[in-house]
């Protein structure tokens, strides 16, 4: 299986936390580390931090960094710890094709994907691994059970998941070349002034935090990523734009469309969860404001997934409806719209 499949969303997981004393005197971060975690280099902490993963009270540090009584230590990684224990949970899934190799997910906004980052239960997998339980050939504690490809948890819609290693070597494959077919739909803030287009650039990790992706002008702080949109409705102060994915880096296409100035609508992570266009009368504010409580994440849907199945060699292609509360988004926005006229 390829090493580097594509991720369209993806988190970071917490694999060590410490808490200092309240007597704690003042210590370096590595040393720190180094008499707590069994196994662990100084030359290991070191590379955490240069990679951003190393933080006190949720800030990224040096290795040098020097902690303080009640300071909160995490070292986080983008894989999950190899001993997580995935708990089956009788959670609903909304399962919209499903065969011994493989079963395709509609996921609601709000679930995550995988366990950790302090969501240890109540996730999808933790709801697959309910389902799957009496298959034996699905490994629920592997690090990525079935998954191939990953959405955030505020972002709601199509996953594939392999019930088995080889399917799911066959489906990472198409994912790293390229060979799927990814269409999503989102409400962004403002009307790109081209109507159809590519957004390109190199996406990496902020320098600056750690949880936030940007664009690079080189591949030394990231990777290539494309993007192809086309604005589905003009809708003044926002627009229905679709999405094709022709990468998938973690948050594509919140980082793309934030990148052209057109972040998405009531996306707090890239600032579009305040107000990017419109009037500054109270009456706008307000009903920008109910929009947000009509449509409380990011409004982004994974529709549509298209892959070749990994023992029928048959080309498959399914589309989900978008979720209520982006339906509803959208048609506060026409009517408002209407109005202005």
């Amino acid at each position: 299986m390829a090493e580097d499949f594509d991720i369209e969303e993806s988190e970071l997981f917490e694999h060590y936390r410490y808490v200092a004393d309240k007597g704690q005197s003042l210590l370096r971060v590595d040393k720190f580390l180094n008499d707590r975690v069994e196994g662990i280099s100084r030359t290991k902490i070191q590379e955490a931090a240069d990679a951003g993963f190393l933080f006190a009270n949720g800030n990224p540090i040096k290795s040098n960094y020097k902690v303080k009584p009640n300071d909160i230590i995490t070292i986080e990684f983008e894989t999950p710890k190899q001993e997580l224990q995935i708990i089956p949970e009788n959670i609903p899934l909304d399962i919209v094709y499903e065969d011994d190799q493989l079963m395709v997910i509609n996921k609601k906004p709000g679930m995550v994907v995988h366990p950790g980052c302090g969501n240890y239960t109540g996730t999808m997998v933790n709801a697959i691994a309910w389902h799957l339980k009496g298959n034996i050939q699905f490994e629920a504690n592997d690090p990525r059970p079935g998954l191939v490809h990953r959405i955030d948890k505020d972002t709601s819609g199509l996953l594939v998941v392999a019930k088995n290693e080889q399917a799911k070597c066959f489906l990472a494959d198409q994912f790293f070349h390229k060979t799927t077919q990814r269409t999503y739909v989102a409400v962004a803030w403002g009307v790109p002034k081209e109507l159809e287009g590519t957004i390109t650039g190199y996406i990496g990790r902020s320098l600056k935090d750690r949880k936030v992706m940007a664009l690079f002008p080189d591949d030394s702080h990231g990777k290539w990523s494309v993007t192809h949109y086309k604005v589905l409705e003009d809708l003044g102060y926002v627009s229905v734009v679709q999405c094709n994915l022709e990468t998938g880096r973690t948050h594509q296409i919140r980082c793309h469309f934030k990148s052209i100035g057109h972040p998405l609508f009531n996306d707090e992570t890239y600032g579009g969860n305040q107000i990017v266009r419109g009037t500054t009368f109270t009456k706008y504010k307000q009903f920008v404001e109910n929009c947000f409580k009509i449509c409380p994440r990011q409004a982004l849907h994974a529709k549509t997934l298209g892959f070749t199945h990994p023992t029928t060699g048959k080309f498959m292609q399914f589309d989900s409806e978008l979720p209520s509360d982006m339906l509803t988004l959208m048609e506060k926005w026409r009517h408002y719209s209407k109005q202005s006229e």
